[in-house]
Order: structure tokens, then C-alpha cells, then sequence
């Protein structure tokens, strides 16, 4: 598994969303999504949103995936 992979099935999934996925072992990731599906929901509503893009490769192929899920607005906030 990779990162570029990762970061392609969560945008068909998230369509619209900006994603970037790092990892550099092969089974341990981190990915910064932003979404304006996010928008309303709790981070634990957000993170399943993200894993149901990747569906049975988390656990499997994709063994951690730390997530940063924040819609538009938010991120534009942080900058």
C-alpha cells in the first residue's frame, strides 16, 4: 500500500475534498482531509466518513491511518 493510493480512493470518495496522505512504511499513514461533508459532524463522524472510502483495507493493508479531518472553513482558519 501506498500513500498515493490512499489519497486517490478517499478523493473518488470524498469527492470535492483536499487530501494529503503521508507514510512511509508501507502500513502506518497520516492524511490532512478537507471536506465540506465535514461540516456539522463530530470527529468521529468524520473519521468514519474516511474510513468508508478505504473500506476492508483498514486493518488490513492500511494497519493505522491518523486522521485530520477539518472542513474549508476550519482550515482557513488555521492558516
Amino acid at each position: 500500500m501506498d500513500a498515493a493510493r490512499i489519497q486517490a480512493l478517499i478523493e473518488a470518495g470524498l469527492p470535492g475534498a483536499l487530501v494529503n496522505v503521508r507514510g512511509d512504511d508501507g502500513v502506518h499513514f497520516e492524511a490532512d482531509v478537507i471536506s465540506d461533508q465535514f461540516a456539522g459532524k463530530l470527529p468521529l463522524a468524520r473519521h468514519r466518513l474516511v474510513y468508508a472510502t478505504l473500506g476492508d483495507l483498514m486493518g488490513g493493508a492500511i494497519h493505522a491511518l491518523g486522521l485530520k479531518t477539518l472542513t474549508p472553513e476550519e482550515a482557513a482558519g488555521r492558516r
